[in-house]
């Protein structure tokens, strides 16, 4: 099996969003981001599942970060089985093939992501205990920089890695959680149907618009930051215009770009 190619196969399933970018970088930093990403995506299946309970999330989160933790040479068949216990049927394929995902990235940079994601899944199972109960601004800044800040931090590391691209670190969580801002807003009506609310108390869609778009000032800074025509620009430009283009669109009424409009806006950005 080819578990770069496979790992596309998974990325185009899982998100029409990231697989286009990813898809375009070059060998060795692609690896390293769809092994960021996958492992990720891993997690974050786990945190959102509708019918597992919270108590059982925060478990399995929890002793996913441990086996993470206990990585040095790498991870094989089966060592994340302790982790999915019973539950195992009900979780899907991106969650239980953590451990290759987990491995695809170089050897020289995989540490830095397995600690990435084991920080991520402990701040999960956290807000899971918690039932991601958020009242104030402060609480919204901990979960946006828990599951997507601290992701801005990481690629700013695989950028360095790679190239020695050099980013503002600051910036870097402002694109990572202004990004997740949009989500929230994007995801506000399926979150309430299992009893999630991350807008502060008394926030309307208008409040998180404005959270979101100050995030994304410092998303538009890191990304004229970086080295024009370089693989973190690249990438960097293709998210930062879709979430741009998400948050106009549902200003406008709709909850999400069209398959065709993603295309068309990928397009221009890379022309």
């Amino acid at each position: 099996m080819n578990l770069r190619k496979d790992a596309l196969e998974i990325l185009k399933e899982t998100s029409r969003t990231f697989y286009i970018p990813i898809s375009r970088l070059p060998s060795g930093l692609q690896e390293a981001v769809a092994s960021a990403y996958l492992c990720m995506r891993a997690i974050d299946e786990i945190e959102d599942d509708p019918d597992l309970e919270n108590s059982i999330k925060a478990k399995i989160l929890r002793e996913i970060s441990l086996i993470l933790q206990s990585g040095v040479i790498g991870f094989k068949d089966g060592d994340f089985d302790s982790a999915f216990g019973e539950y195992a049927e009900q979780l899907p394929e991106v969650s239980l093939r953590i451990g290759e995902w987990a491995t695809l990235a170089p050897a020289d940079i995989a540490p830095r992501i397995w600690e990435s994601t084991a920080a991520m899944s402990d701040r999960m199972a956290h807000w899971a205990d918690c039932n991601w109960t958020v009242q104030t601004e402060t609480d919204l800044d901990r979960y946006t920089f828990s599951v997507a800040g601290s992701v801005g931090l990481l690629l700013s590391d695989l950028w360095g890695w790679y190239d020695g691209t050099q980013t503002d670190r600051t910036e870097a969580i402002g694109f990572g959680r202004g990004l997740q801002a949009v989500n929230i807003l994007r995801n506000h009506g399926e979150d309430l149907t299992r009893g999630v609310d991350f807008y502060p108390s008394g926030w309307t869609s208008d409040d998180l618009q404005n959270y979101a778009r100050r995030n994304i000032q410092l998303a538009d800074a890191y990304t004229a930051s970086l080295p024009l025509g370089s693989p973190a620009s690249d990438f960097c430009q293709i998210i930062l215009t879709l979430g741009h283009a998400t948050l106009d669109a549902m200003l406008h009424g709709s909850e999400k770009l069209s398959r065709s409009q993603v295309i068309d806006l990928v397009q221009q950005v890379t022309s």
